[in-house]
C-alpha cells in the first residue's frame, strides 16, 4: 500500500495516480523526477499546504500511477488532462529533473493551464540534456542505461534497490536526507510489474527530443513567470529557462544542497516556491 502524509488525500484520474492537501489558496502541481515519486515532495508539500492548494502526482509509468510508455509530448498531455480533471486551474506548476521536459511542454503548449513554472535542477532536449548522457565529457552512463529499450527490466528486476541507493549516494549531499524507509517506499513503486517503464520511455524519448524541444521553444516560448531553483548544478536550471522564456527568468540557488533540491532542503525549498508564487499572485491580482 501507498505511504501517506497526515493531511494528505490519495486520488486517481484515469491512469495516473495523485495526492492533494490544502483547502485554500493558489494551487500548486508538483512533478517528481527520476529516481522519485511523488513522495520525494513529502517535506514540501505539508509546508505549502499551509497557504495553497497541493496536488503531486506520480508521472506516467512511475510511483502508483498505471505502467506506461509515455513519451514528453504525451506526459505533456496527461498534465493538461489532470489539470482539467482538478478543476483549479491554472496552476503553479512545479518540474523536478527529468520532469522538466515534459512540464515546459505543457507549460507551452497549454498556457491557459499555467499560472507560472518553476524548473528545479533540470534542462530541456536541445538545450544541456545530452550532455548528462555523454560519458566522454562528465557526463552519466545511467541515462543511456535507462533509455535502452528492454534494459532496465533485465538487469534491475530483483536489484531495483541496488539502483536507488547508487542514485540517491550519487545526486544527495546531505547526510539523511533520504531515510532508509524513503528508499523503501521508492524501491516499492519500481520493483512493481512494468515499474520500469515510465523510466524507460521518459528517458528515450528526452535523448530523441532535440530538435522539436527547440521548435517548440522558437514558436512558442514560456510567457507566464518562471522560476529556476538550482543545487548543485548551478546554473544548468538558469541557463536553460532564460533560453526558452520570453519574460522574465527568477533564478534562486540553494546553497549546501545536491540533486534532490525538495529532498535535501524541503523548508528552503517550500518557502522559495512559496515566496515567488505569492509574487506571481500579487502581480495577477493588480
Amino acid at each position: 500500500m501507498p505511504v501517506s502524509l497526515d493531511g494528505v488525500t490519495h486520488h486517481t484520474a484515469g491512469a495516473l495516480h495523485y495526492v492533494s492537501a490544502g483547502t485554500a489558496g493558489s494551487p500548486i502541481l508538483l512533478v517528481h523526477g527520476w529516481p522519485e515519486t511523488w513522495w520525494a515532495f513529502r517535506g514540501v508539500i505539508p509546508l505549502l499546504a499551509e497557504h495553497h492548494r497541493v496536488f503531486a502526482v506520480d508521472l506516467p509509468g512511475f510511483g502508483d500511477s498505471d505502467p506506461a510508455d509515455s513519451d514528453l509530448a504525451a506526459v505533456a498531455e496527461d498534465l493538461h488532462r489532470l489539470v482539467t480533471h482538478l478543476g483549479v486551474g491554472p496552476v503553479h506548476v512545479t518540474g523536478q529533473d527529468i520532469a522538466g521536459g515534459p512540464v515546459v511542454r505543457f507549460a507551452a503548449t497549454h498556457p491557459d493551464d499555467v499560472r507560472s513554472v518553476t524548473a528545479v535542477e533540470t534542462t530541456l532536449p536541445g538545450f544541456g540534456l545530452q550532455m548528462l548522457a555523454d560519458v566522454v565529457n562528465g557526463g552519466s552512463w545511467h541515462v543511456g542505461f535507462l533509455a535502452a529499450p528492454g534494459i532496465p527490466d533485465l538487469f534491475l528486476a530483483g536489484r531495483e534497490r541496488t539502483m536507488l541507493d547508487w542514485a540517491v549516494g550519487l545526486m544527495t549531499t546531505v547526510p539523511g536526507a533520504v531515510t532508509e524507509a524513503d528508499l523503501d517506499e521508492f524501491t516499492r513503486t519500481y520493483a512493481r510489474d512494468g515499474g520500469w517503464r515510465g523510466t524507460q520511455a521518459l528517458y528515450r524519448s528526452s535523448l530523441d527530443d532535440a530538435a522539436r524541444t527547440r521548435a517548440l521553444a522558437e514558436s512558442q516560448p514560456l510567457t507566464m513567470p518562471v522560476l529556476a531553483v538550482d543545487g548543485i548544478n548551478a546554473p544548468f536550471t538558469e541557463r536553460t529557462m532564460r533560453q526558452v522564456t520570453r519574460g522574465d527568468v527568477t533564478a534562486v540557488t540553494i546553497p549546501g544542497v545536491g540533486h534532490l533540491i525538495a529532498q535535501e532542503a524541503p523548508d528552503a525549498f517550500a518557502a522559495t516556491v512559496h515566496d515567488f508564487v505569492e509574487n506571481v499572485d500579487r502581480s495577477r491580482s493588480r
